[in-house]
């Protein structure tokens, strides 16, 4: 069988798959699954072609890493071809942990574990079935080889990662703010004393993607209608547990509720590796599924909170610089429990508080972007550029937001 495909992808036109095990590895039913799992969770509430996977992220990245594997190599770079698939294995399952709805949902299923934890499990079961042939790819996934650029290209501030998803997310939602220079970048990439770095002509590319980030965030991942679309998926999945916990019957695909019913934390996880074949059945589906179900429910606050998602009743959002009004709040809330006729500890779920973050650029660990000086000297971004906003890029900004039903 021939396993050098290649594949039309909307972005970049054709990508090849290269090698036998990355072909292998693409067919496996824990890569499949990322195709059933929204790459922009509930942005498509918001952008109606936001619709995409992590599936096409993927294999995104992993055409990324190519063209930057032959670009540094151009430049005299010496990259093995073992270290090249390794490198391309590692960017192509960067996420494959993430849970239904990418990062939606990613502490209501278990408590405490982040989507990259999950990833490094499935690679190390992979490399398990694969005979130890991920080895080299686990390595550079986890920052332990020698070549550190490998990994920076991976997560950095200026990683694949992130030039993918911006055009990506782009692309689909129609937001153009998003589109960087994604091939500029990576023909400027160079490696100084082993670690990443660009070229001083890409400095404007540079800051280009910085502000499309800042902006992307504002725009699409941390829209208003698109938070409280996940918000509201977050209070379901609080309310279902809630209810397992009490020992009610709840609908659900066998992989769903063996987390309803578990409270599983990260150590656990790790350790039973029954957990992680359950998670490997769950995608986009089994919650949406269910949630169409749950909509005949005889618990009032499941039913009602199902019933708008599907709907599309969702949460008024008000985002602000300050705290909300403790007396609003109040008024809010007791306008909700009269008129829903329900439990103060019940309106939880139609009126609350929380914020959101936004920081474009974190320039103090070990993930800064270096630029390469024509004089060979290398200094931070934000101190060669002359755009004075690439400061404020860096700060974390916080924003607070009040979500309530509207009755």
């Amino acid at each position: 069988m021939n396993k050098l495909k290649i594949i039309n992808d909307p972005v970049y036109g054709f990508i090849s798959i290269k090698t036998s095990l990355i072909f292998d590895l693409i067919e496996h039913p824990y890569f499949q699954r990322l195709r059933y799992i929204k790459q922009v969770g509930m942005a498509h509430l918001v952008y109606p072609g936001a619709l995409h996977t992590r599936f096409h992220h993927a294999l995104g990245v992993m055409h990324l890493m190519q063209l930057a594997i032959e670009h540094l190599q151009s430049k005299g770079q010496e990259i093995t071809s073992e270290e090249a698939e390794a490198s391309c294995i590692a960017i192509l399952l960067h996420d494959i942990g993430h849970g239904p709805f990418s990062h939606a949902l990613e502490h209501s299923l278990v408590k405490g574990l982040a989507h990259e934890k999950i990833s490094r499990l499935f690679i190390d079961r992979l490399n398990q079935d694969f005979g130890g042939k991920l080895d080299l790819a686990l390595q550079i996934f986890n920052n332990q080889y020698h070549k550190k650029f490998f990994f920076q290209l991976i997560c950095g501030q200026l990683d694949l990662d992130r030039l993918d998803y911006l055009n990506r997310d782009s692309f689909f939602s129609g937001v153009t703010e998003g589109t960087v220079s994604s091939d500029r970048i990576i023909k400027l990439l160079n490696v100084k004393d082993g670690n990443l770095v660009v070229e001083e002509k890409g400095i404007y590319s540079v800051e280009k993607f910085l502000i499309a980030r800042r902006l992307m965030y504002w725009q699409v991942y941390l829209h208003k209608t698109a938070l409280a679309g996940e918000q509201l998926l977050v209070k379901i999945l609080k309310r279902a547990r809630e209810l397992a916990e009490r020992g009610t019957e709840l609908f659900a695909s066998p992989a769903l509720k063996h987390f309803l019913y578990q409270d599983i934390h990260g150590d656990e996880f790790t350790v039973d590796s029954e957990h992680l074949s359950f998670f490997s059945q769950l995608d986009d589906h089994d919650i949406m599924g269910t949630i169409k179900v749950w909509q005949q429910h005889n618990d009032f606050v499941l039913r009602t909170l199902c019933t708008f998602l599907i709907t599309r009743k969702l949460y008024k959002v008000e985002i602000s610089n300050e705290a909300p009004d403790q007396t609003k709040i109040e008024e809010l809330k007791a306008h909700i429990i009269s008129s829903l006729k329900i439990s103060e500890k019940e309106a939880s779920y139609f009126i609350f508080t929380d914020s959101v973050n936004n920081r474009a650029y974190n320039n103090t660990g070990s993930g800064s972007i270096n630029i390469l000086r024509k004089n060979g000297d290398i200094e931070d971004i934000t101190i060669v550029s002359d755009t004075s906003s690439l400061e404020a890029l860096s700060i974390d900004v916080t924003k607070y937001f009040l979500c309530y039903t509207k009755i």
